[in-house]
C-alpha cells in the first residue's frame, strides 16, 4: 500500500512547492508526492521541467469541480488554494492503493522522518496538529498565539493526515464539502479559509489522534515555547525533540515579524530562514513573473478586485447572469461592475 502527499499552489508558489517536494523525498522516497496547481503556466514557462520533481501534477481543471470559472471567480488565491485541499484529498484517497493521505503546505520544510504520523494513522482515522500546545505566560503571546488561534483555527491545517478507512474518507468528504461551499476568509462571520472547520473535527468524527510531538508545525506561532537549536552533529531541535518539519509562513511579510519577535535569540533560527530563503532563489523559476496568477485577472489581464469578487460570491443572480465572469467585453461582467461602481461592497477596498 501507497501513502500519497500533496501540496496545493499557484505558479508564484512553484519554488515553496518544489523545496517541499525534495524534503520529502529525502525523507520518504517511498511516498508518491502530487502538486495540485490553482493556476496556468505563463507563456514562457514549460510545465514539463517539474515532471521528475512530482509523480502526478494535477490542474483545479481536472478536480471536476462543477461551474469551474464561477466557482473559482469567487474566491482569491489563498482561499482557491485552499479551497481545492479537500477535492484533491479525496481524488487521492480513491486511488485503489492509497493506504493514507498526507497534506502539506507549500511554505513547509521536512528535516526529519514524520514516523509519528504514520504510527498515529495505524488505530486514527485523522492526525493534526495543534498551533499550540503550552499555555503562554506573556501577554503578547496570549493575544498572538492564542487569541490568535480562537480566529484562525486550533489546528495548523498547513499538515493533515487521513487514513483511507470508512471514518477517515467520512472526515475527507465532509471537508471536501464545506470547502466547495465556505472556504473563506471572512473571520467576521467565524471563517479562516479551510482551517477553522477542523475545529469540529473531534466533535463530530471518532478518535481522532493529537499530534503534541514539539518537533512538528514548528512556526512563529509556538516558538516561544519551542526555540531552535542545532547540535554538535547538524541535527536540529525545537525544544528538546527534533525538528521534524517547519512552517515558514509569510517568511517575507508578517510571519518574519513574529520570527523575530519570538526567536530573536536564537541564531539557529535565522541560519535556518537564511538556507530556506536560499532554497527558494534557487527553485524558483525566472520565467514566472513576480505574483504571477493567471486566475488574478479578467481577460483583457485587468486585476480583479476584492469587491468585485465579494459580489460575484454573494449575488446568484450575477452568477446565473455570468457564468464566466473572467470574460472582458461589453456584455461581460468587467462590464457590469463598470457601470454598476457604486453597488460593489466597501468590504476588501
Amino acid at each position: 500500500m501507497t501513502v500519497y502527499c500533496f501540496t496545493s499552489a499557484t505558479y508564484s508558489y512553484l519554488g515553496r512547492a518544489r523545496v517541499l517536494a525534495k524534503t520529502v523525498r529525502e525523507h520518504h522516497p517511498d511516498w508518491v508526492f502530487c502538486l495540485c496547481l490553482c493556476d496556468v503556466p505563463p507563456q514562457a514557462f514549460d510545465p514539463a521541467m517539474d515532471r521528475e520533481m512530482f509523480d502526478e501534477v494535477v490542474s483545479v481543471t481536472e478536480l471536476g469541480i462543477p461551474d469551474l470559472p464561477a466557482w473559482m471567480f469567487r474566491h482569491n488565491i489563498v482561499e482557491l488554494s485552499t479551497a481545492v485541499k479537500g477535492k484533491m484529498l479525496c481524488r487521492l484517497l480513491e486511488k485503489p492503493d492509497a493506504d493514507s493521505v498526507v497534506y502539506i503546505d507549500p511554505d513547509i520544510a521536512i528535516f526529519n522522518p514524520l514516523m509519528h504520523v504514520m504510527d498515529l494513522l495505524k488505530n486514527h482515522p485523522v492526525v493534526l496538529t495543534p498551533h499550540q500546545t503550552e499555555p503562554e505566560t506573556h501577554p503578547q503571546g496570549i493575544v498572538d498565539n492564542e487569541i490568535g488561534s480562537l480566529k484562525r483555527g486550533i489546528y495548523n491545517l498547513g499538515f493533515m493526515a487521513i487514513a483511507n478507512v470508512p471514518e477517515g474518507r467520512r472526515i475527507a468528504e465532509w471537508w471536501r464539502d464545506r470547502l466547495l461551499a465556505y472556504c473563506r476568509d471572512d473571520a467576521e462571520n467565524g471563517l479562516f479559509t479551510d482551517q477553522k472547520w477542523c475545529d469540529l473535527i473531534p466533535a463530530l468524527f471518532e478518535n481522532p489522534a493529537i499530534l503534541r510531538n514539539p518537533g512538528y508545525n514548528v512556526a512563529s506561532w509556538n516558538l516561544s515555547h519551542r526555540p531552535i537549536r542545532i547540535d554538535g552533529h547538524g541535527q536540529i531541535f525545537a525544544a528538546d525533540a527534533p525538528l521534524r518539519f517547519f512552517h515558514f509562513t509569510k517568511v517575507d511579510t508578517a510571519g518574519e515579524v513574529m520570527l523575530e519577535r519570538y526567536g530573536s535569540e536564537s541564531i539557529a533560527l535565522f541560519e535556518l530562514l537564511r538556507w530556506y530563503r536560499e532554497a527558494i532563489r534557487k527553485q524558483q523559476p525566472a520565467e514566472v513573473p513576480a505574483r504571477y496568477w493567471y486566475y488574478g485577472t479578467y481577460e483583457d489581464g485587468t486585476p480583479i478586485r476584492r469587491p468585485e469578487r465579494l459580489i460575484y460570491r454573494d449575488r446568484k443572480d450575477l452568477q446565473l447572469a455570468f457564468p464566466d465572469p473572467y470574460r472582458s467585453g461589453p456584455e461581460s461582467f468587467q462590464s457590469w461592475c463598470t457601470i454598476h461602481r457604486s453597488e460593489l461592497p466597501r468590504k476588501g477596498i
